[in-house]
């Protein structure tokens, strides 16, 4: 199973990235695998799932996602990322890819 967990440092850049230089143009929509999902939820005291818009160091736009605890506060410790952007990630049947 693929690795989607990040560094703080670098999902810190990446959400910079994006707060200060939105891309152009947005994407549409991620592909978020699923299993990125299941071991966030499977952390345990996570009790909520935050996601932050990030611009990776190659420019390609993903999400990341944080749990969050009964607090309200992310939990930085398991960072995941892997999210593929739309385009190219796109089901162009969907009738939520149209303008």
């Amino acid at each position: 199973m693929p690795n989607y967990n990040i560094p703080l440092i670098d999902a810190k850049a990446y959400a910079k990235s994006w707060q200060t230089n939105p891309p152009k143009p947005l994407a549409k929509a991620h592909l978020i695998p699923l299993n990125v999902l299941q071991q966030l939820v499977n952390t345990a005291g996570v009790v909520n799932v935050r996601a932050y818009m990030g611009v990776d160091a190659t420019g390609v736009q993903r999400l990341m996602f944080v749990g969050v605890d009964v607090n309200g506060k992310d939990m930085t410790s398991s960072i995941y990322c892997g999210t593929q952007p739309c385009p190219n990630h796109c089901d162009p049947s969907s009738p939520l890819n149209t303008p």
